[in-house]
């Protein structure tokens, strides 16, 4: 059991929010904004971030589900990295660990959308 939580707490290796803003521009990975839609339409999102809120990623990153995002089941095939944010950077974390539970290794947390926004990313509304 404390292998699973840890599992789902780890985030991945520390990520320059520059080299994200510059993969995601290049196309060599995807942004995933991983708050609430509310939070997203009162404060925006990373332009081109997809918004798989936390509460449904488990049924999203599943490719049994029935649900599976085709976004993510294109990255993970292509073996894109993936960069994921919240409010805080806690929810990120949380979501790095589920994506990876999915089978997907390129998980990055890059913390909050104000990593995104310093490191050069554009905030959409």
């Amino acid at each position: 059991m404390f292998n699973f939580l840890n599992s789902m707490m780890n985030s991945g290796p520390a990520v320059s929010p520059a080299e994200a803003v510059k993969a995601v521009a290049e196309k060599r990975a995807i942004v995933i904004d991983v708050r609430e839609s509310d939070e997203v339409r009162y404060s925006g999102k990373a332009k081109g971030a997809l918004n798989l809120p936390l509460s449904r990623l488990h049924l999203m990153a599943d490719p049994n589900s029935g649900h599976f995002d085709k976004a993510l089941a294109a990255a993970k095939k292509t073996g894109q990295e993936v960069y994921l944010y919240c409010a805080s950077g806690a929810r990120s974390g949380r979501a790095a660990g589920i994506l990876r539970q999915h089978g997907f290794d390129k998980v990055h947390n890059l913390g909050s959308i104000q990593s995104w926004a310093q490191g050069g990313g554009q905030i959409t509304r």
